[in-house]
């Protein structure tokens, strides 16, 4: 019986030369990146990437910046963040090697290019904001702004308190004492041979330890002079009245220092720079990365980095990212509870942003469905029977009524509480963003938040980000610059965008 197979024979000689562009199909994703970067460079916008190196002929060949930058950018889209692993890659999958042209560069070329462009990368997300907005994917309309904490390159119970810290220099440098004096007795004047495994890279974990001292004696610094000016300003403000400020006296700069220090603050000696966040599943050792998105495409037109550990003050510096990235800013501006404050509200009021609305969550919603059932609970305890005698409602039911008046809920009364100020135009923000909230027109609108920013940072976890691979704020900032820019690439893929001629200037 003969067997009808197509021909098989790995020792057949290709007859004539193999175009490497037909080893993909014209509309897969690793074809996109090449001519999208391919439009950036004939454009000239690719100039930082070839900024670093030689331009007079001598020293050793590079990898051409162009052809390394297609291949990160395809990694991080298809969520591939090792270096080791992309040189693997670049060895046996079909789209590596057709980005690379059958080049294989080193884990260490990819991981010193990538460390290189660390600014470029920033650059590179503003021009591929560009092609968004020239395929129609961003408008002046309604945008969402969200955090999102992601693990760090370090282990949390790295952390070590300050006292931990001195012992431990106190340790490394007499371990260090140790190894020179056995050296002196076993070689003399001589070299001799390396320093023991345990010691060979002694300078860098050193430096790292004094990094994170440094950081927690700074943090005491800071006590002191905050407690000082503290004092300075009450002290002040008496010599002007004439009178004793009524109310519990500041501490002294000691006590504030002895306070911060019963509480053991701690600085990780893996990455100093990293800080201890609370995620949705618990405790990270790591950073707060931030996104604005627009509400109809999700493309994200701004994005940022911060140690902080909560987003209250990330609202002002993400809108100047947005000026900065994006051109503009502009329309509704949709952020949760965790960005609710005066001064957020109070932002409004600049000339700046006077083009935007604000649309900030009063309350977390399982507070606002806690208050709203306790407000039911109370209307109902209130209402009085069918009966001739009149019953009396206790003391508290009348508090709960009282406090909680048919305009507002419990949950935005108390918010209000907790963001009025002496100010008069914070106070006015604050109750024109409340009354805004309230509205049926204001709740639909807050409506697109969740349906915008949360699907964002699924997609990335889906893709790989679980944990930033570099050290640094400076470095992570980077990482997660290519995070975002390669998800504007996957969103200008699937809207099936050709680029073509030439790319619009940010005006």
């Amino acid at each position: 019986m003969a067997y009808n197979f197509r021909p098989y024979a790995q020792a057949q000689s290709f007859l004539l030369p193999v175009d490497i562009r037909e080893w993909v199909d014209e509309g897969s994703l690793a074809a996109f990146i090449n001519d999208t970067v391919d439009l950036l460079e004939t454009s000239g916008r690719l100039q930082s990437f070839f900024a670093p190196y030689r331009d007079d002929g001598w020293g050793n060949k590079a990898f051409y910046p162009t052809m390394m930058l297609k291949v990160l950018l395809y990694a991080y889209c298809k969520g591939v963040t090792s270096s080791r692993k992309i040189a693997e890659l670049l060895e046996c999958d079909i789209h590596f090697r057709f980005l690379a042209a059958n080049q294989t560069p080193d884990f260490r070329t990819i991981n010193l290019f990538r460390l290189r462009h660390i600014e470029s990368f920033s650059t590179l997300f503003v021009e591929v904001l560009m092609l968004c907005r020239e395929a129609g994917l961003t408008k002046a309309g309604t945008v969402a702004l969200d955090g999102h904490k992601v693990a760090g390159n370090a282990a949390l119970d790295q952390n070590r308190t300050l006292e931990q810290l001195r012992a431990q220099v106190d340790a490394l440098m007499s371990q260090a004492h140790q190894a020179d004096l056995r050296e002196d007795v076993l070689f003399g004047d001589e070299r001799g041979d390396e320093l023991p495994q345990e010691l060979r890279n002694p300078q860098e974990r050193l430096d790292r330890i004094k990094a994170a001292q440094a950081r927690l004696e700074e943090l005491l610094t800071a006590t002191r002079l905050r407690q000082e000016a503290k004092i300075a300003q009450r002290t002040e403000e008496e010599a002007s009245t004439g009178k004793t400020k009524r109310g519990r006296k500041p501490k002294t700069p000691d006590q504030a220092q002895a306070d911060l220090l019963d509480k053991e603050p701690k600085a990780n000696t893996t990455d100093p720079e990293s800080r201890i966040l609370k995620g949705r599943h618990g405790y990270l050792q790591g950073y707060n990365g931030q996104a604005m998105a627009d509400c109809e495409s999700q493309v994200i037109k701004a994005h940022g980095l911060t140690q902080d550990e909560n987003d209250q003050g990330q609202v002002e510096p993400m809108l100047y990212a947005s000026i900065d990235q994006s051109g503009s800013v502009s329309g509704q501006v949709l952020v949760d509870a965790g960005y609710n404050s005066a001064d957020n509200a109070a932002l409004e009021n600049r000339q700046e942003f006077s083009q935007i609305e604000l649309y900030i969550c009063q309350q977390k919603e399982w507070k606002e469905r806690k208050a709203a059932a306790q407000l039911q609970e109370a209307v109902e305890a209130t209402v009085e029977p069918q009966q001739e005698e009149p019953v009396q409602t206790s003391a508290a039911q009348t508090v709960i009524v009282q406090a909680l008046p048919e305009q507002a809920t419990s949950a935005q009364t108390v918010a209000a509480v907790q963001t009025s100020t002496t100010d008069s135009d914070s106070a006015e923000a604050v109750e024109r963003v409340r009354q805004r909230m309230n509205t049926p027109e204001g709740k639909q609108i807050y409506k697109k938040r969740a349906a915008t920013i949360e699907p964002i940072f699924g997609q990335m976890i889906n893709r790989g980000l679980t944990r930033f691979h570099l050290r640094g704020v400076k470095k992570v900032s980077a990482e997660w610059s290519l995070w975002c820019l390669t998800h504007n690439i996957l969103k200008l893929w699937r809207a099936n965008y050709a680029p073509k001629g030439t790319i619009p200037v940010i005006t």
